[in-house]
């Protein structure tokens, strides 16, 4: 095994880094107050564009009907989803293991569980959750991207790719496929791959709001602010597109930081 190189500690930091900004802004986005009632949130709106008291009065509304009808996959994954994007994702692992043993054979499910698993840093349970539910005869493509997803943040990328692609072989132009792959590119650091993947997924018909707001960060991480807030500020509050940015800009503030990170590894190797 070669040793590795200055290049490879960068890189493996800059993936690190830009995993952790995934989170910082996706929490950006939630941080925002909003002035919309309980009564006017659309129960089939995107939890990631919600802010922080849309998420608790959703997820409340949701918690009742979930607690009324616990067999209920639709239910169960999207209270579970509510719960992981306000942070709780002990209980929205709870809430997808019981899900889960209720619905057995759901493939959606699985999948569901698998991210959550995996949203809880347990990588390998997730992956082989993921794995069993899948069928070699009658692959699902839902299933291959969330393979994917995990293979990404196990540092497997190559092997993750293969998965998307076999997804893409299912089910062509799948948006949430292609900004997963987008996302692949993004977390080794091409960002200008992760660029040209993200603006095919939005252009295909059924691109959701993770899609576009994927876009708006890897735009955003090539320090083009305006653009970014711009195409976050489609679906988002004004104020929650410019939290996002903001995250974006102190993220990326110190000038020549990778710089500095090579002639510290250039020191410290002579």
């Amino acid at each position: 095994m070669r040793d590795m190189t200055i290049t490879d500690k960068i890189g493996r930091r800059m993936a690190a880094s830009t995993a952790a900004l995934l989170v910082a802004v996706s929490l950006a986005g939630c941080a925002s107050k909003s002035p919309m009632t309980t009564g006017s949130i659309d129960a089939s709106r995107p939890v990631e564009s919600m802010s922080a008291s849309e998420l608790a009065s959703t997820a409340e509304q949701v918690g009742r009907a979930y607690e009324k009808n616990p067999a209920d996959a639709r239910i169960g994954m999207r209270y579970a989803a509510l719960l992981r994007m306000s942070g709780k994702n002990d209980q929205a692992l709870a809430v997808m293991q019981q899900v889960a043993i209720r619905n057995p054979t759901d493939r959606t499910v699985l999948a569901a569980y698998g991210k959550t698993l995996a949203a809880v840093g347990d990588l390998q349970k997730a992956l082989d959750t993921i794995q069993r539910a899948q069928t070699p005869d009658r692959p699902d493509w839902q299933l291959l991207s969330a393979e994917g997803a995990v293979l990404d943040q196990l540092g497997q990328p190559q092997e993750a790719r293969e998965r998307y692609r076999r997804a893409l072989e299912i089910k062509p132009n799948e948006p949430s496929v292609l900004s997963n792959l987008g996302m692949s590119y993004l977390l080794q650091g091409d960002l200008r791959a992760a660029e040209t993947y993200m603006r095919t997924a939005v252009g295909q018909p059924g691109a959701d709001s993770r899609v576009r707001q994927n876009l708006a960060l890897v735009v955003g991480l090539q320090g083009r602010f305006d653009e970014a807030e711009r195409i976050a500020g489609a679906e988002l509050s004004p104020e929650q597109a410019q939290a996002n940015v903001k995250y974006l800009r102190a993220m990326l503030a110190q000038q020549n930081a990778w710089a500095k990170l090579a002639d510290n590894d250039a020191k410290a190797t002579n």
